[in-house]
């Protein structure tokens, strides 16, 4: 295909697709849980940390999750391994840590970031190319049956674990983090620690990024072509099944970023981590839409919100929170806060 044709085809596909309106409610829910929050918290500076805490703990589920609505909405994959990509990614993190502890020491920013950046590129990296293996091997031969992707999947999980025991140990890894992002800082009354807002930071670049690709680019163009209609961008010239292959590559390392992420939040790495985090991922993805990373964001923010809130007025429920939280979203939407266009 020319390039005067691609760009023909291109341009019918973008014509192709439903005029997107902004429906505004579910964006406001993230706003009016926080306004409700308060009289509830009763103090203001315990409520700032608790909604700071809650938005980088949105971020970082929105960073694991985003992947896997992607791969879902594209792809229509269900990944039950997808937590294992975030487990690699954080032992490629730490593993880089590991080796920059000097770095690490200097309490400075610029030594700080010599050390985070490689080790953040690695996590991404390594998630990569297991994502690039998983489908290539795994996922490449069920497409299409959502019985055998569950099953082929959730034995890819165990068996990646045990990998992971065998290459780095079944010992639980201290993660130290950096210096200048240890400890927290007060804003009036208000303690926030600084990696919170450095995770708030990052999730919102990820998340703008991924706008801009989905919304402003030919490739983003062609993944919401494909996930209306695959059918469709297959007849107009494009491999579908590579288009395939880049996403799911692509939701891997996001994964794995993610991991390294909630690894240096919780000072700690293990094999499980993953796994633990799947059933709040799949929240996320549900709340949603399924398919929708806009959906996702919101999602996200509105289970990290509510789990720091619940976690602080009512612990016993804090475990519990998320799950009723996606009872009610789907008694008011059953498709999720954004559905996509397949039914």
């Amino acid at each position: 295909m020319t390039n005067d044709t691609a760009s023909v085809a291109v341009r019918a596909a973008e014509d192709s697709l439903p005029a997107a309106r902004l429906d505004w409610i579910p964006l406001a829910l993230v706003p009016l849980i926080a306004l409700v929050s308060l009289p509830l918290v009763g103090s203001m500076p315990t409520w700032v940390t608790l909604t700071i805490a809650g938005l980088a703990m949105g971020m970082m589920i929105f960073m694991m999750a985003s992947g896997l609505t992607l791969v879902f909405g594209l792809m229509d994959v269900l990944n039950f391994a997808h937590g294992i990509f975030i487990a690699v990614g954080a032992y490629g993190a730490a593993t880089v840590l590991a080796r920059m502890g000097a770095q690490m020491q200097a309490q400075s920013l610029a030594s700080d970031l010599s050390a985070m950046v490689p080790a953040v590129l690695a996590a991404i990296a390594l998630a990569m190319v297991l994502g690039w293996f998983f489908e290539r091997v795994l996922i490449r031969p069920v497409y299409g049956d959502h019985l055998k992707q569950i099953l082929i999947t959730m034995g890819g999980l165990i068996v990646f674990e045990q990998a992971i025991h065998v290459v780095w140990g079944a010992d639980i890894i201290p993660l130290p983090r950096p210096g200048t992002i240890t400890g927290s800082f007060i804003i009036g009354e208000a303690a926030i620690e600084r990696y919170r807002v450095l995770a708030v930071i990052v999730g919102l670049l990820v998340f703008a990024a991924m706008w801009l690709v989905l919304n402003r680019t030919r490739i983003g163009l062609l993944v919401r072509a494909g996930v209306e209609s695959p059918e469709m961008v297959e007849s107009l010239g494009y491999r579908i099944k590579r288009l395939f292959v880049g996403v799911f590559v692509a939701g891997s390392g996001l994964a794995g970023l993610g991991g390294a992420m909630w690894a240096m939040y919780q000072e700690q790495v293990n094999a499980q981590m993953g796994a633990q985090m799947l059933v709040v991922i799949f929240i996320v993805v549900i709340i949603g839409g399924l398919g929708s990373v806009g959906g996702c964001f919101i999602g996200a923010m509105l289970v990290g919100l509510l789990a720091n809130y619940t976690g602080y007025l009512l612990p016993k429920l804090a475990l519990g929170s998320n799950i009723l939280l996606m009872v009610l979203i789907l008694l008011w939407r059953p498709r999720g806060l954004y559905p996509i266009g397949k039914a």
